[in-house]
């Protein structure tokens, strides 16, 4: 039997919501999904931040928190407040343990999911292609959950990210051998997301995504997004701004935030520089239509904003 470090710490349901970056998933979010018997994640920068969102979470539940940590921008700092939570979840980069308690890789191949295992990580989310926001993987997620479960150790536990946003979702997850489904989208499309409305809105009326490397200013890496004038106005990206999105990624950890505030206040859908930074309710207005609509193709059948935990008790059948 493959044992569940998630059942071992409490969380009774195998449902996970997905570290949603940039503040779409703070405390209020994280809290309801824990509360309702799921692990909820914070996912914000900064150390101060982490600590903050972490605190105010725990006034809320009693229940077994993740923290999400972006490998890219992480300080030293960070994993101390990180360390808090009951879960750390990282994210692209070379798997290596820097917390003494539950520590999960999200991978998108084979390889990254067995450097984890070696690593010591006490799970792998195998993340497939069609997963929303910033996407490692290159391959449909239960295909590529097939394929690792049968190169990594039988005991090694497996979450599955992609393609969740119904119940037979996490029911052909639990199926196909992961120990608990992990959900993006479904979740920003909840009351508690920290998603500008607008951004919800167009979420609701889009059912189509596209992968892209074009709001890569800082991190260029692929990511899903639904269409806006920004795409619009910048797809295919141009050789320019390849190059500049490149150049700019030695610098993204070390950014400070007051120049990050600026450099996204000033984004615009027809300028060369567009970050990763996604729409808040207490963001840049101008985001929407200038910034990464993070979605994933699971969009398509989202029709409705609801309350977290009444989504956890869905999603867990």
């Amino acid at each position: 039997m493959i044992a569940d470090p998630l059942a071992r710490i409490g969380v009774e349901l195998p449902i996970v919501q997905a570290g949603m970056g940039g503040g779409i998933s703070r405390h209020e979010l994280a809290a309801a999904v824990s509360e309702a018997g799921g692990l909820g994640t914070i996912a914000v920068n900064g150390a101060a931040a982490i600590e903050r969102e972490l605190g105010q979470a725990r006034e809320l539940t009693g229940k077994p928190l993740a923290v999400n940590v972006l490998l890219p921008f992480a300080r030293r700092d960070w994993w101390a407040a990180a360390a808090a939570a009951d879960v750390v979840v990282t994210f692209w980069g070379w798997p290596r343990r820097r917390t003494p308690g539950v520590w999960i890789h999200q991978c998108g191949s084979i390889g990254e999911a067995r450097a984890a295992h070696a690593a010591g990580a006490d799970a792998a989310i195998v993340q497939g292609v069609e997963a929303g926001g910033h996407v490692r993987g290159e391959t449909p997620a239960l295909q590529l959950l097939e394929r690792t479960r049968a190169a990594v150790p039988r005991e090694f536990p497996l979450l599955l990210a992609g393609g969740i946003a119904e119940p037979a979702d996490v029911a052909v997850a639990l199926g196909a051998g992961a120990c608990a489904a992990v959900a993006g989208t479904r979740f920003l499309l909840s009351e508690e997301s920290r998603a500008h409305p607008a951004y919800r809105e167009r979420l609701l009326g889009s059912r189509e995504t596209l992968l892209t490397e074009l709001f890569g200013f800082g991190w260029p890496a692929p990511h899903r997004v639904v269409a806006t004038s920004a795409t619009a106005r910048a797809l295919p990206m141009s050789a320019a701004r390849r190059l500049l999105n490149r150049l700019s990624a030695s610098g993204g950890r070390w950014t400070s935030e007051r120049l990050l505030r600026r450099l996204v206040a000033a984004q615009r859908p027809g300028g060369m520089l567009l970050t990763p930074a996604g729409p808040t309710d207490d963001g840049p207005d101008s985001l929407v239509d200038a910034g990464p609509l993070y979605a994933g193709e699971t969009v398509a059948r989202i029709a409705d904003v609801r309350p977290a935990a009444e989504l956890v008790t869905e999603l867990s059948g």
